[in-house]
């Protein structure tokens, strides 16, 4: 299918993104997949959830083989406009509560629910015993 030198938007590449018409973004260039979803050795559910975004990291971080690489030749379209592609954020972790570093009430209070029933029991225990015995 080789490419003329197309350069694409992201939100162009973005638009083919079902099984019937599957455009994914490596490198900066464009690859018409919907051919190779079947025959993909990881699914077609891998190249479907690659659409939308820049495929790279996902590409690079499975290590695909050499003959898979000179494979996606057949599948270029063109090129990525790279403006179009959003800069990486960094990731900021969501706010949590205040860690309340001070646990000891919560520690007596754990300590008591345990306690407090022996200590009920033991006393029970007492009492039958010595009234039996008396």
């Amino acid at each position: 299918m080789g490419g003329d030198g197309k350069v694409f938007t992201l939100a162009e590449v973005s638009e083919h993104n079902n099984a019937k018409d599957c455009w994914i973004v490596i490198a900066g260039k464009v690859y018409n997949v919907t051919k190779f979803l079947e025959d993909h050795p990881g699914g077609d559910e891998v190249l479907l959830s690659a659409t939308g975004k820049d495929a790279t990291d996902d590409f690079e971080d499975v290590g695909h083989s050499s003959s898979a690489r000179a494979m996606m030749d057949e599948f270029f379209v063109g090129d990525i406009d790279s403006s179009s592609i959003p800069s990486k954020t960094k990731y900021t972790p969501p706010k949590q509560p205040h860690y309340n570093q001070d646990k000891t009430t919560e520690f007596i209070i754990k300590i008591l629910q345990f306690l407090v029933p022996l200590i009920i029991l033991g006393i029970a225990v007492g009492i039958r015993f010595y009234t039996k015995s008396v």
